[in-house]
Parts: structure tokens; sequence; C-alpha cells
């Protein structure tokens, strides 16, 4: 029989992680409890954190603090979802204690009610090391997805602390990169290497009826502060018969882009809407800046973009581009991102040829092999 699982993430549809892309799919053939983020650094008086506690309150203020929908129903594909009453507080030891009472009573009952019974607990998140021992989990998982020491917006300090604890007190640590699995002990670490929905990226659709004519450049995303927004108004400049078209919520600067005529900004797409612009432009782009945070990333919308069969320029090649010997562009010497674009361009046929390489890749063979190391706990 699969084992339950309760699930501590990020707020779920927040944006597609892989967490939820691989707890998803898990969540079909088993009981699963999904609670959304108790948060990694204290809310600062900041406009998008003020946004964010305002939507977690008005969740909180519904009438049922769980949110139980069945697999085939709207929203999500879990046995229950959770919004957490917690404070987001990591190294406050008032804080641990309220969210082991509180957030650990939600879970339990939640359990309960759902039938859910000696549960595998799985974490993304190291601040929910308090409720370690409360659920009467019968082993727990770390899934060390990010460098939380290289992670803009962390409370550094406690966050990699209580990580600390975490993966000792794990019975399986997954690491999403060999240089993620290096932080951790070797007898009970996994790589577990990023996945892509290939069919949807791979399997052809329309272009979007909005799709600029003529040589597009394209990046969907966050927009936020490892995006080098320099580099593209600089490409932008260089290339005016080009378009570039950034698709994404804007967290960051982009005073840079202004007054340019062909860079186009879109709001953020639903992903299954994204290969109508993905698999039509002429590049995509990986404009990230060069950071200790950007190489220990996986960008999941690296083996997104190859899958399309479009060919990739980046700004430099970070180590998960090297980790599988992705078909991608990047500045040599003294060029500028301009030059690995065109580049890209004329090197179309190495994309086409790589992308059915990634076949093997989906989240779907992810999931399934992810499955038999829960059951096996």
């Amino acid at each position: 029989m699969p084992h339950d699982l309760v699930v501590f993430g990020e707020d779920w549809g927040r944006h597609p992680s892989s967490t939820q892309h691989l707890v998803s799919r898990l969540a079909a053939e088993r009981k699963t409890v999904w609670v959304n983020s108790l948060g990694l650094r204290r809310p600062r008086l900041s406009w998008p954190d003020l946004q964010r506690l305002a939507a977690k309150a008005a969740r909180l203020a519904a009438p049922s603090r769980t949110r139980s929908i069945s697999p085939a129903g709207p929203g999500h594909p879990f046995t229950a979802m959770i919004e957490p009453r917690a404070i987001p507080w990591p190294g406050s030891r008032m804080a641990a204690a309220f969210n082991r009472r509180q957030v650990g009573a939600q879970v339990r009952a939640t359990m309960t009610e759902q039938g859910l019974s000696a549960p595998v607990l799985w974490t993304s998140l190291p601040t929910a090391l308090p409720l370690l021992g409360t659920l009467g989990e019968r082993a727990v998982i770390y899934y060390a997805g990010d460098d939380f020491a290289a992670l803009h917006g962390v409370d550094h300090g406690p966050v990699l602390a209580m990580e600390l604890e975490l993966a000792e007190r794990a019975a399986l640590v997954l690491a999403a990169s060999p240089e993620s699995a290096r932080r951790f002990d070797p007898a009970k670490t996994v790589i577990l290497p990023h996945g892509v929905d290939f069919d949807l990226f791979a399997n052809p659709v329309a272009p979007a009826p909005d799709m600029p004519p003529g040589k597009v450049a394209g990046f969907y995303g966050s927009l936020n502060g490892w995006i080098d927004v320099e580099a593209i108004a600089t490409a932008a400049r260089s290339l005016p018969d080009w378009t570039f078209v950034l698709i994404g919520r804007a967290e960051t600067d982009l005073s840079a882009l202004d007054g340019l005529a062909n860079v186009r900004r879109l709001a953020p797409l639903p992903h299954d809407d994204l290969p109508a612009w993905s698999q039509h432009w002429t590049v995509s782009l990986l404009p990230f800046r060069r950071n200790r945070q950007i190489a220990a990333c996986n960008p999941l919308k690296l083996r997104e973009y190859l899958a399309t069969g479009r060919p990739v320029a980046a700004t430099w090649k970070f180590p998960a581009i090297d980790a599988i010997a992705a078909p991608v562009e990047t500045p040599a010497g003294g060029e500028t991102l301009a030059s690995a674009i065109l580049r890209a361009e004329a090197g179309g046929q190495r994309a086409r040829e790589f992308a059915p390489r990634l076949k093997g890749e989906s989240w779907d063979a992810r999931a399934a092999f992810l499955a038999q190391l829960i059951d096996a706990l």
C-alpha cells in the first residue's frame, strides 16, 4: 500500500515548483495533505509582504481551515490543503512553540478527518522542523530543492541552522543536484534531478494570437533581482530588429528597459499556456546574473525551453547547463548576450536534435522513481 503523505511546501499555485510537480503526481495514488508555506523569513514592511500577508489573512478567514477537494476536483489534486495558522519567524523559540502547537493541531485534525495514518512527512522548507514528531509520522523526507544559503529573501542564519538539524533527523534527503547533495550525509541522500512536462512543451500547439511577428527572444518567469536587466537592455539595443518578450511578474527595478520599443512585457501566464509562446519564439532566454544563487540553481525552465526544440541563449554557463550538456549559447570573451542570441539562432539544429533526449526525464518518470523510495520507508 502506498504510504500517506503530509507535505510542507510553498504556497500552492504561486509558481510551478519542483515540489508541486512531484507531489501532485504522487497524490494520484495516495492520501496527501498539502500545508502551505510556513515562511522563510520574518515579514517586513514592504508592499509585496503586506500583499502576501493580506492574502493569507483572507484565506485564514475562510469558513474552513482546511480545504478538501478530490483529486478530480478544481484547485489542487490533494486530499486536503491547509492554510497554516503559523508565525513566520525562523529562529524564534516562541514562534516555533506556537507553530508546533497550532499547525500540529491543524494537521492532526485534518489527518483524522481524511483518514491518514502514519504518514511520511515531506518538507521542502527547513522551517517545518518544529512539526517533526507531532504527526505520528513513520519517516521524514527533506527535499533540498534550493540552496538556502544563496537564496534571496531568506533569514539565512536561522534557516540554515534548521536545515542542518532537519537533514540529520530525516530518513531520506532528496537533492536536486550534485552540488546540493554535497551538503548532506551521502548514506541517506539521493540525487533527484528536475524533470520536465515533456508532452506539454514538446507537443506542437498553435502560437499565441499576440505573438509578435519576426524574430523574438523570449523569457518567462519571475522578473526578480537575479535577472540581468542591463544585459537584456543592451541586447535589445544591439538587435533592434528583434522583439524581446518578457512574461512574468516584475519584482525588481526594470527601468533599464524603459524607452526600448522592441521590449514587450506581459503579465504572468498559466503554466499550460507557455508553450504557445516558447515553441514559437526564435530563441529562449536565460538572462541571469552571475552570482551564488544562480550557480546553485537548477531552473525548471531550462528543460522546458529545451523540450520545445527551440534554441536557448544565456548570459553565462551556470552549472545546471553543463550538468545535462545542454546546447545553450553563452557570450564568449567580451561578447554580450546579443552575440549568444545570434549564435543560438544560427545553431537551431542542435536544439532540435537535443529535445528528444528529455523524453525520459519527465516529471512522471521522476515521480514513479520517487514513489518507490517513499514506500520503502
